[in-house]
């Protein structure tokens, strides 16, 4: 052996040291198993990590990271890294070896896990300052409410969509005497009209919505009698159903589960009349959604699987990865654990196969939060059998909410109050009581009695520290919340 330098610190290694760092370094990356090292900024000037950034692949920089000569003369396994990043070691070695990564999601939360500097990326991590966007200063005005921010401005936006549909001949459709004939740009502004109305949702909720989602819908519908080529036929049939799926989720949102199965159900049918294979299985998942909302797990799962089967090779990355993971809540709910977490692993196989380009526009939702929170969910259920999952509960639940962007708005909410639960179970009623408080406050600008609902269901988490006076003030509290009126 001959002498050489530790390469975190720089000191003298013994001759007889083979493991390439020197007794004090060594100690203090004893838990380097848990979490990543916090490295210098020399770390990143070195060749070869420079060189993977440039190529903006972030699976070339994270195996320049593994062999960063910081880390001593053993090159960082990859199954370390893969349980840094929330990832199994398989998928690891896709991410390494396979094309680059493009959600976005997924490369913030991994650059921000392994502390990559932002001045490194080729992308711009969430709330972080650009350039264009300089950090406010006492000569600038303070940030303006959001759009959403007053009753009368969500009105207001409503009123302007339905002007824009209204100006495109797509409303009113049944009082025009002579109907014009449709053409495929007549289906690209429905299509558009749609987003802005699912827009709109994420942040406010379906009560606000769900009148002017079911009057769209009905001249979505009545557009079928219009004149149009025979081509296009499936796709105008296609616009009908998402309009009706659509229509049945802010039912759900709102609380009106008999018109939500009747907007369900007729999306079903069109979307199979139209040969939307995906579309259907979307309505269904969605119709799971609201038999697992009113506790009916086992025809939830039964739904689901039904989806699956027929979906068979057809079946979308996105869409199954939604599917399964909806698969795993139900499973947990009615106390199948093993199964539960081997659904939660295909999703997020399926979840990794994503090519957003390749994914229908209406399942842009479905994002790394989304596959988050049905970790949560699940692990929520288990905690609920069995107290020693609660940690694991509230990790997932914290990371979903850090992973939902400023517009999904009630995504948030909802999953802050499954934060909120899951702190409960894990016997820490003084921040679950903070954490529960701030959701009740957010909840208190959306629209959603499904939102209400799952506020109100808070108290069954509650049952170990109901005599905390603090906690019998917040069961109070729950007790008098109310949604918005729509």
């Amino acid at each position: 052996m001959t002498h050489a330098n530790c390469p975190r610190c720089g000191g003298r290694l013994a001759r007889d040291n083979d493991s390439g760092r020197c007794a004090p370094c060594q100690a203090a990356e004893r838990d380097r198993m848990s979490a990543p090292p916090v490295v210098p900024a020399s770390f990143w000037e070195h060749e070869p990590v420079r060189q993977a950034l440039a190529s903006r692949h972030l699976g070339r920089v994270i195996r320049a990271y593994r062999c960063h000569p910081y880390h001593g003369r053993s090159v960082l396994p990859q199954t370390v890294v893969a349980g840094w990043l929330g990832i199994t070691q398989a998928q690891l070695s896709r991410v390494e070896n396979g094309p680059p990564v493009v959600h976005l999601d997924r490369l913030a939360h991994w650059a921000k896990v392994l502390g990559i500097p932002a001045s490194q990326l080729w992308f711009a991590l969430p709330g972080a300052p650009s350039a264009a966007s300089p950090q406010s200063t006492d000569s600038t005005p303070p940030d303006l409410d959001p759009l959403m921010a007053t009753d009368e401005s969500r009105r207001a936006l409503l009123a302007g969509i339905a002007a824009v549909a209204a100006g495109a001949g797509l409303l009113g459709a049944v009082a025009l005497p002579r109907p014009r004939r449709l053409g495929p740009a007549d289906i690209a502004r429905l299509n558009a009209v749609l987003e802005l109305y699912r827009s709109v949702d994420y942040e406010c909720g379906g009560g606000l919505l769900y009148r002017e989602v079911d009057r769209f819908a009905q001249s979505v519908y009545a557009l079928l009698d219009w004149s149009h080529p025979e081509s296009l036929t499936p796709r105008l049939v296609g616009s009908v159903a998402a309009a009706r799926q659509l229509a049945g989720w802010t039912a759900l949102d709102a609380g009106l589960h008999d018109h939500a199965q009747r907007h369900f159900a007729a999306a079903e049918r069109a979307a199979l009349a139209a040969d939307d294979v995906l579309l259907a299985a979307r309505v269904r998942y969605c119709q799971a959604r609201q038999l697992q909302h009113q506790r009916h797990n086992r025809d939830a799962l039964a739904t689901l699987q039904l989806a699956r089967i027929q979906l068979g090779s057809a079946a979308a990355p996105a869409v199954s990865a939604m599917l399964h993971g909806a698969e795993a809540a139900a499973l947990a709910a009615v106390g199948q654990r093993r199964e539960a977490l081997a659904a939660l692993g295909r999703s997020t196989d399926a979840f990794d196969r994503i090519t957003v380009d390749r994914e229908p526009e209406w399942m842009r939702f479905y994002d790394r939060g989304e596959l988050l929170a049905q970790y949560g969910r699940v692990y929520r259920d288990l905690a609920r059998a069995d107290r020693r999952h609660a940690p694991d509960a509230v990790r997932w639940v914290q990371e979903a909410v850090a992973a939902f962007g400023q517009q999904n708005v009630r995504s948030t909410v909802l999953n802050e109050v499954g934060l909120c639960s899951a702190m409960f179970l894990a016997d820490d009623p003084q921040q679950a009581v903070a954490v529960g408080r701030r959701a009740i406050g957010r909840a208190g600008t959306l629209t959603s009695q499904r939102t209400v609902d799952r506020v109100r269901n808070l108290r069954r988490d509650m049952t170990t520290c109901r005599n905390d006076p603090e906690v019998v003030a917040f069961a109070r509290e729950l007790a008098a919340f109310q949604a918005v009126p729509a």
